[in-house]
């Protein structure tokens, strides 16, 4: 089925995409994937590619295109070259909206222009050890202290953890306030009682640095501050949207990937003297996953363009998340399973998408959190 969301503008970027992970990213994936983490040089060249900070204004050394068909074709490449762990949509899609929205003019000058080139690494610290999705279970604080802050608690499974420069953190700063008493405060890596833990052993996305932060009565300056103060929540709920449909995205390109690899692998493989291929029930399997692939591109082709658009809600970015996210699941098992023993080999691609694409049902709001949003919607 022709796709219909995307001009030549957006087919030009994408082969511009595959140029730049063609040369830059393949090449040295497997050595990130052994280290644990991707190399600085890798971020300042996409940088330089003009893949960051594409929705940032001109001014600040963006692109000064917000159109999310852009985002989404990143994430589609990034997909389907198996480089889950470069965390580009991180940066772009989640983080950069806090900066571009809610920064002071000053702050943007300060930050967005290193956003840009790669040179300034960025993560967002929400989840502790004992509060992910539950926003008032968040333990971290910020005290007053007249012209800073005094921030301690600690944060894990923070995505670019290790590599960044600049953490946006939710924490506590009116005790009393439950979730509407949460700020966002942005930490810069050489601030004095900030420290990080170790780089977690994930069984999938390696290179992706995921890492436990500390915060031990770390001097934060009040224009620090990011947005309103106890307005954390509301600037959450308001750009996690975008966060979703990036993550929709990712799955739907990874399912509609290994489809396309899985149905080649069964025309070549033989069994019983036969091609995979031959057999009614692997025709029937493929057939399913390419039916609930076409079904769910089209949903996910529409709500692309309804959020380039300003129309998409928050209901339907969820249900774009769980559902193309819990396809991405099924399709990575069901093809993993036609690939019989090699598909458990890390040496095929099938192997590495199913590891890497498992944590896609999880952050960013688990299938769960989606579906209660979308109960609430109707029945509240």
């Amino acid at each position: 089925m022709q796709r219909q969301i995307f001009t030549d503008d957006h087919h030009a970027f994408r082969e511009t995409v595959r140029t730049f992970l063609t040369k830059e990213v393949t090449p040295h994936y497997e050595q990130w994937e052994k280290n644990g983490i991707v190399s600085r040089d890798a971020w300042r060249a996409a940088g330089k590619q003009g893949l960051l900070g594409m929705a940032v204004p001109e001014e600040y050394g963006g692109g000064g295109e917000p159109d999310f068909r852009y985002s989404a074709v990143l994430a589609e490449e990034f997909t389907r070259a198996g480089a889950a762990g470069f965390a580009v949509g991180l940066h772009n899609d989640i983080i950069g909206p806090y900066l571009t929205t809610l920064g002071t003019d000053e702050q943007k000058h300060r930050w967005l222009p290193g956003f840009c080139t790669g040179d300034l690494i960025t993560a967002i610290a929400m989840t502790e050890p004992g509060a992910g999705s539950d926003l008032q279970g968040i333990r971290t604080t910020a005290e007053d202290r007249g012209d800073h802050w005094i921030l301690n608690g600690s944060k894990t499974f923070i995505s670019n953890g290790i590599l960044a420069d600049l953490v946006i953190v939710v924490a506590r700063t009116a005790p009393e306030g439950g979730a509407h008493g949460l700020s966002l405060l942005v930490v810069e890596r050489e601030m004095a009682g900030f420290e990080r833990g170790r780089n977690l052993d994930k069984i999938g996305q390696k290179s992706q640095d995921t890492a436990e932060l500390f915060f031990n009565d770390v001097r934060v300056p009040k224009e620090n501050l990011l947005g309103e103060l106890n307005g954390a929540f509301v600037h959450l709920m308001t750009h996690l949207a975008q966060e979703r449909m990036a993550i929709a995205v990712a799955g739907i390109a990874a399912a509609e990937h290994l489809l396309d690899i899985t149905t080649e692998y069964v025309k070549e493989r033989e069994a019983f003297g036969r091609p995979l291929a031959k057999k009614q029930h692997i025709r029937f399997e493929i057939a399913e996953m390419a039916t609930e692939c076409a079904v769910t591109r089209a949903f996910l082709d529409r709500c692309i363009a309804d959020h380039a658009a300003g129309e998409l809600d928050a209901v339907h970015a969820s249900m774009a998340k769980w559902w193309a996210t819990e396809l991405q699941k099924r399709v990575a098992d069901r093809c993993l399973q036609l690939h019989g023993g090699y598909g458990y080999m890390t040496e095929y691609r099938v192997a590495r998408a199913f590891t890497d694409g498992r944590i896609q049902t999880i952050y960013g709001g688990t299938t769960e959190i989606m579906k209660e949003i979308i109960g609430r919607s109707l029945l509240d």
